[in-house]
């Protein structure tokens, strides 16, 4: 399924500082990228590679004191939505290096304040039927408000609160994973059906020796989601950074399925 993908950002930036982007669809399993143009005015590039060798991540150094830019995709998303409830899960031991990183809690996810409270939910489940089981929780425990939580929230802030947005649905199901001893990262993409439309949050576990995509808001689906970046939390895969505040003037994110014909 091909997807098309339209950014434009405009931000106020402060004198010789740069800002650390990270909104291109990364060449990755599951989709093929057949193009993607970034264009920033006035700006110096440099390009490195994405938290985990998952996608990149691009630096951008500014003439003057406003960033203007607009970055345009196609891809073709080819990974298939599956059925996660008969997915097993691997014995920690024989889980690869790289993969076992994503068991630890991290700044957002602190999976190891909600061991017991996994065991006494989830703990008759096993394996993808218990992630299953997890999102289906989250879902219809949260409450989606759009301000309810910021650039600190935790998942447990978010547990206590019970409201916010794809950041706060994804940390929280990455906890619970991990929690349960089943590695989980925190995903930033693009779905063409996110309301609205924005970069979108949601989760990726690790069952049956494969990453696969999880989306406790049910705003995307596996078929249809463009991967930018993975990593431990919303801190290893932020949109842009900078190192002194930037001020937003204007921003779009316009993604859709392409049409045949």
């Amino acid at each position: 399924m091909r997807v098309n993908i339209d950014v434009s950002m405009e931000y106020a930036l402060e004198q010789d500082d740069a800002a650390l982007l990270a909104i291109a669809a990364a060449h990755t399993g599951g989709q093929s990228v057949h193009e993607s143009v970034l264009d920033v005015d006035d700006a110096t590039l440099c390009r490195i590679d994405g938290e985990g060798g998952v996608g990149e991540r691009v630096w951008a150094f500014i003439e003057g004191e406003q960033m203007k830019l607009r970055y345009r995709a196609r891809v073709d998303v080819t990974r298939p939505d599956v059925a996660l409830q008969n997915r097993a899960a691997a014995p920690v031991h024989q889980l690869p290096p790289d993969v076992f990183t994503f068991l630890r809690p991290s700044r957002f996810c602190p999976s190891d304040l909600l061991a017991t409270f996994v065991e006494k939910q989830f703990g008759q489940l096993a394996g993808g039927a218990k992630i299953a089981a997890m999102a289906e929780w989250i879902a219809a425990s949260l409450s989606y408000v759009p301000g309810s939580s910021n650039a600190t929230t935790t998942a447990i802030d978010t547990l206590v609160s019970r409201a916010g947005v794809c950041r706060d649905y994804a940390h929280v199901m990455c906890s619970l994973a991990r929690a349960a001893n089943i590695p989980a990262r925190y995903i930033s993409g693009y779905g063409p059906d996110v309301t609205p439309p924005d970069f979108h949050a949601l989760a990726e576990v690790w069952l049956d020796d494969a990453w696969h995509l999880v989306d406790p808001t049910g705003m995307s689906t596996a078929s249809g989601l463009v991967i930018i970046a993975a990593g431990r939390d919303a801190g290893d895969t932020p949109f842009m950074e900078t190192g002194k505040p930037a001020n937003p003037i204007s921003q779009s994110v316009d993604v859709s399925y392409e049409r045949e014909g």
